[in-house]
């Protein structure tokens, strides 16, 4: 079997540009596989209280191949992948499984084959028995990004960098009036990276809110920072109970967090075998005596 997840490994290379109210969220980090830097997702998820991730499905591709577990490790993801005819899908989808496996058992301390990965209506995966975990899984191209958070929900959503958005074809369904405001005093240039950008911001934010397209982007907006979030006229639509960061990752692609904080005692055991949340054994104490 591959070796346990959080063996320290050498560290790749990171490059993130970090926006205001991103000091919530951890830095995404590099992982290369399973013999990947995994302590410092655990570092993350101790600090921060989540973790992300990114990769590509090549760098898995043998463990793919030569991983005598696989069968073990996919669960009840097997058959999904026993079935898919198309090598290059097949191979993809179990590189986004095994990517989402190894991060959070990296974060909870466990080894990945002890997590059973389940899918909620629309496709959004969970970790069946641990419910205050909460995970996101986006991928674009050949990378895959992934988030855990163990105080709220989480959302990651990734574009290629150099992908184009028309302003006029998309601004009307994309975009508040407020932030079609901010927008038309930028250059071309600035527009189109601010377009991406906020594209990118709301993909995250809706998938952290499980609603995914079904909520109208021009319903919520952000700032020209991206750190905040704002109602259709500009005005404060939270508050503080969101982050939001967007990084600039492997040098092409853009990749965006959201993190709610659901007010939660978070625990500083964050090992899946004993992880209890301190509130309520608090309220159950007190209840007791």
């Amino acid at each position: 079997m591959t070796p346990h997840p959080n063996t320290p490994g050498k560290e790749g290379p990171l490059t993130t540009t970090v926006p205001t109210g991103a000091e919530r969220i951890s830095a995404p980090v590099h992982v290369s596989g399973p013999d990947a830097p995994w302590h410092r997702v655990r570092e993350a998820m101790d600090r921060y209280g989540n973790a992300v991730v990114h990769t590509t499905w090549g760098e898995w591709l043998t463990a793919v191949v030569a991983e005598p577990a696989l069968r073990p490790l996919l669960g009840r993801d097997w058959q999904r992948y026993r079935r898919t005819a198309d090598p290059t899908v097949r191979y993809r989808f179990v590189a986004s499984r095994l990517a989402t496996k190894y991060t959070a058992a990296a974060a909870l301390h466990t080894d990945p084959v002890e997590l059973d990965l389940a899918y909620k209506i629309g496709g959004r995966p969970y970790l069946r028995g641990l419910d205050q975990i909460d995970v996101s899984l986006t991928h674009t191209d050949d990378l895959i990004a992934v988030g855990v958070s163990r105080d709220g929900r989480i959302g990651v959503d990734a574009e290629p960098a150099d992908r184009r958005m028309s302003y006029e074809l998309l601004s009307r369904h994309v975009l508040t009036p407020a932030e079609r405001a901010d927008l038309e005093r930028l250059t071309d240039a600035e527009r189109t990276a601010a377009m991406l950008r906020l594209w990118t911001l709301k993909e995250a934010y809706t998938k952290a809110l499980g609603q995914g397209l079904r909520l109208g982007f021009t319903e919520f907006g952000f700032g020209a920072d991206g750190g905040d979030l704002l109602a259709p006229d500009g005005g404060p639509a939270a508050r503080g109970e969101w982050a939001f960061a967007t990084h600039r990752v492997l040098g092409r692609y853009l990749l965006s967090v959201a993190r709610h904080d659901a007010g939660l005692d978070s625990s500083r055991d964050t090992a899946a075998h004993t992880m209890l949340d301190e509130g309520f054994m608090g309220a159950v104490t007190e209840l007791l005596y």
